[in-house]
């Protein structure tokens, strides 16, 4: 997979876009399992999934969709990316 970088990494230490972004690269550097729930403009979830510790993770999400850590939001690490296979 070949990603090409788009933005500065952050957190998920508030609901986020991730700069409005449509594809995300998403990094969990806390020691255990933490649940990323995925939620539209209106604050609606459409879907939550559990990030393992040290996983990497490509989410495809809406532009005005937000990311929420459940928990140690601040080892939540996410960057605004493009991808190609």
């Amino acid at each position: 997979m070949l990603i090409k970088v788009l933005a500065a990494e952050g957190t998920l230490s508030s609901p986020s876009n991730v700069g409005s972004a449509t594809v995300v690269r998403l990094y969990n550097s806390h020691s255990g399992t933490v649940v990323i729930t995925r939620k539209n403009a209106g604050g609606d979830t459409i879907g939550s999934f559990s990030a393992v510790n040290g996983e990497v993770v490509y989410v495809e999400k809406d532009s005005t969709d937000t990311l929420t850590a459940a928990s140690n939001a601040s080892s939540i690490l996410v960057t605004k990316i493009a991808y190609a296979n």
